[in-house]
């Protein structure tokens, strides 16, 4: 099994003295699915930004996909992120006005791909999501649960190496928080690499593995790269359309997308 995030000693500080995580360590296989859950203030939403490379730590060494990030340009930082991450946030970022296959498309942006391309692999996105019949419709004729599919399926056109899931159920209703949970069970017995970070309990207990965070440091961990398996939930084959249950949920900031890989060459240049 290969390792897509090796954290050694990660510490960061901020203006004050304000240290918001502490000499972290933390290894997440290939195929992993895990929870990364503490509360308000515990340094998970600082341990995310690091690991999605948005910012740098203060101490310690942070590799993703085999790439150290102290080594890195912000330049080649950016290819990177491009590259091998893909994000789903809480809000979920879909361009107004726009249909959902172009929201989808628009992840492959700088991949280098023709526009026929794009689009042709975010319709496959949308239907692995169970979004098939909904990829002209734009984000106000959707529901919250569809919204966040559609974000999904931004978040893993590109197939990156980790999806990084930051409350992805936090806007939505209990039936569509279970629909989108459901879904990233199913992408990940496909082999897809997720962590969740949540500071729900609930939601954490039923994932595979669960990091707890707490003033900067973990302080549980219930397994580990080498214990971890795709689908270790016991879901096999294909992936299942979800439910189009939902209710709607105000949209994020226009023009504001996630940002995923291509489907060729990860190299970061």
């Amino acid at each position: 099994m290969s390792t897509v995030v090796r954290l050694c000693g990660v510490t960061k500080e901020y203006p004050g003295g304000v240290r918001a995580l502490d000499g972290v360590d933390l290894t997440v296989g290939e195929g992993e699915l895990l929870g990364i859950v503490g509360p308000s203030g515990s340094g998970k939403s600082t341990l995310l930004h690091i690991v999605g490379t948005l910012d740098r730590p203060s101490a310690g060494t942070v590799e993703i996909a085999g790439h150290d990030v102290a080594s890195l340009t912000d330049r080649r930082l950016s290819a990177l992120r491009a590259r091998h991450i893909g994000f789903v946030f809480q809000a979920f970022h879909l361009v107004p006005g726009v249909g959902a296959l172009d929201n989808v498309a628009e992840g492959l942006l700088y991949s280098g791909l023709p526009r026929a391309r794009r689009r042709a692999l975010a319709a496959d996105a949308l239907a692995r999501v169970g979004l098939a019949d909904r990829m002209k419709h734009r984000p106000h004729e959707l529901s919250g649960g569809q919204k966040q599919r559609v974000a999904i399926a931004r978040a893993v056109v590109g197939e990156p190496d980790l999806l990084l899931a930051d409350e992805p159920t936090g806007a939505l209703d209990s039936a569509s928080g279970e629909a989108v949970m459901e879904l990233l069970h199913d992408l990940n017995a496909q082999g897809a690499t997720i962590a969740v970070i949540t500071h729900d309990t609930e939601i954490a207990g039923r994932l595979p593995r669960q990091v707890r965070i707490r003033d900067g440091r973990v302080t549980a961990d219930t397994g580990g790269a080498a214990a971890a398996a795709p689908g270790s939930r016991g879901t096999t084959g294909g992936l299942s359309p979800v439910g189009t249950t939902g209710t709607t949920s105000t949209t994020g900031s226009p023009g504001t997308t996630g940002t995923t890989g291509p489907v060729f060459g990860k190299a970061v240049s």
